[in-house]
Parts: structure tokens; sequence; C-alpha cells
């Protein structure tokens, strides 16, 4: 993949874009929730470690060593995991309130599956050592 590292430098600041913008509109409070403010807290702060799983993907993305990429898809799908859990958490209904879905949360969405989808095209050259003896040029 050609632009394997701008595209996941993208995804990675569209990561911490959207915790900063509102993920949900809560009517009941009158008051938008990102991920660093959600009522009393009771959300705790999740734009923490999506912006934690963001610095340390951009860190391995630059990394030109294999385990670094192998590394990468496992926080990749990790951060998609917790993608699911924060979404079903600001989405769902309460005391026949729901909440109303805002353009943070789609934006986090967006970003995540597309580290995702980045993670498992790596840029990685390996020598041509290794290469000729995978193929069995050298038996």
């Amino acid at each position: 993949m050609k632009y394997y590292k701008q595209i996941g430098l993208i995804a990675c600041v569209l990561l911490v874009i959207s915790c900063f913008l509102p993920w949900a509109f809560y009517p009941d409070l009158h008051k938008s929730f990102n991920g660093f403010f959600s009522e009393m807290d009771i959300y705790g702060k999740p734009g923490k470690v999506f912006i934690f799983f963001a610095v340390l993907s951009a860190i391995l993305i630059f990394l030109n060593k294999i385990w670094a990429k192998r590394t990468l898809i496992f926080l990749a799908a990790f951060n998609v995991g917790y993608l699911i859990r924060t979404y079903i958490l600001y989405t769902s209904c309460y005391r026949a309130f729901c909440p109303e879905k805002q353009y943070g949360l789609y934006l986090l969405i967006v970003g995540c599956v597309l580290l995702l989808i980045v993670s498992f095209f790596p840029d990685l050259k390996l020598k041509d050592e290794i290469i000729e003896i995978e193929s069995g040029v050298n038996e």
C-alpha cells in the first residue's frame, strides 16, 4: 500500500479530534457529552484511552519492524472493541430518554475502522534473502 503511513496518520488524527467533538446529546439534561465530559463522569473519560491508542498507533505505523506491524493489528482490533463498548454506552436509552448521536461519534467510528483497515496492509519491505528462502530458490 503506497500511502499506508499517510492514511494511518490521518486515522490517528481523526481519533484525537473526535474525542473533543460532541458524541451524544442528552435531551433531559440539555447537555452534549464528548470523550472527556459526561454528567458527573458517570461514563468515565474514554477520550483518554482513544488518544493513548492513537498516539501509540501513530508511533507503530512509522516503525519499520515486523513486531510493530503485528502489534498495530492487535492495538487496532482492541481499539475497535473499545469503540463498540463506548458506542453502546453513549447511545443506549435510559428512563424513556434516548440520546441523539452526534457527528463526533461518527468521526470516531470512521477513525477506528480506518485504523483497523490500514493495519492490515503494512508497507514493509522484506529482505531479498528472506524471500528467496521462503520461495525455495536456494534448495
